[in-house]
């Protein structure tokens, strides 16, 4: 797998991150050992996680596998803070290093190499959360630092604040939802990350699935739209607007000959700015599938073609 620098920093990471949201939930530990051997040996490096994700049992599980199954030494760990059991926001310096303390446990490691501020919380002075990211790099228990669900305006200013003044650890990536299906990102996100230098780690870059074309013709039974669980979180995407997409990205594929999964992670892959979308998948079966679109690169026409399906002008048709 092709790698890249994560923005301006000379930190490489493989151009498709794996993620683990599920890990410790729907994902067992059997699965996600299966899932990590697959990715490292297909030469995957990025692993993102949360100190949340499924209560922090996403990280007891990566803890139990690093070491085990893949060295520490194959793996850029990523993971974030800032939201709380309680599904509020603290981006307190108090809360902040507690919590990187209870990662660092968690994952069984002295140190991270990406470490993430979550979201934005309006509450906590900026100035006070990125020192949070200075003493965590200055103390080595995390490499670099990144923020996620930040808007445009957030993201400049933290960039900017920690620039002002040597020694203060810079902000490298972004996180942020951007697929065919979403991409109000290119808005001012891309641009001000490329501006800026920092890195863009796309989440959801498959529409929630639905970029799969698994939803043609209805929903299947075993998938996430068909879950009380997350029904509301793939419903947004089953819409017009959206099924036409689906059905270019279809047609494209069946073209190429590839999945439709290969030409929509393709097209968002390898968009300015973008450093490597994170995909999660349930088994590991489905994760070799992902990992094909490995060997994919869309032809200009397609990918001009499928721009103008997905532009802006289209958005807020439903």
């Amino acid at each position: 797998m092709e790698e890249r620098h994560l923005g301006r920093s000379g930190l490489s990471v493989s151009r498709l991150g794996l993620g683990t949201m599920t890990w410790g939930g729907d994902t067992d530990p059997e699965d996600a050992a299966e899932q990590l051997m697959t990715f490292v040996e297909a030469g995957g490096s990025l692993l993102d996680t949360a100190d949340v994700y499924c209560g922090g049992d996403s990280e007891r599980v990566i803890g139990e596998l690093v070491g085990q199954v893949v060295d520490r030494d194959d793996l850029v760990i990523a993971t974030k803070a800032v939201l709380t059991a309680e599904g509020t926001r603290d981006a307190s310096r108090r809360h902040l290093l507690r919590a990187l303390d209870a990662s660092l446990d968690r994952l069984g490691v002295d140190h991270v190499d990406l470490w993430q501020l979550h979201a934005y919380d309006s509450r906590t002075p900026m100035e006070e959360t990125l020192s949070a990211l200075d003493d965590a790099v200055a103390s080595g228990r995390a490499r670099y630092a990144g923020v996620s669900n930040y808007a445009a305006w957030q993201l400049a200013t933290a960039a900017t604040w920690q620039r002002a003044w040597p020694g203060r650890t810079p902000i490298v990536s972004t996180q942020a939802e951007y697929s065919l299906l979403r991409r109000d990102a290119e808005d001012d996100l891309v641009p001000a990350s490329l501006q800026l230098g920092v890195g863009l780690l796309p989440y959801s870059p498959l529409g929630r699935g639905v970029l799969t074309g698994k939803y043609r013709t209805g929903i299947p039974a075993d998938s996430r739209a068909a879950s009380a669980h997350y029904a509301e979180f793939v419903q947004p995407y089953l819409n017009d607007r959206c099924a036409r997409i689906v059905e270019s990205v279809s047609t494209a594929a069946e073209g190429l000959g590839v999945s439709p999964l290969a030409v929509a992670l393709g097209w968002v892959r390898d968009q300015p700015g973008v450093v490597a979308p994170i995909v999660g998948a349930r088994t590991v079966k489905q994760l070799a599938v992902i990992l094909e679109a490995e060997e994919i690169t869309l032809p200009g026409e397609i990918r001009e073609a499928l721009d103008d399906i997905s532009s802006d002008d289209d958005r807020d048709d439903d």
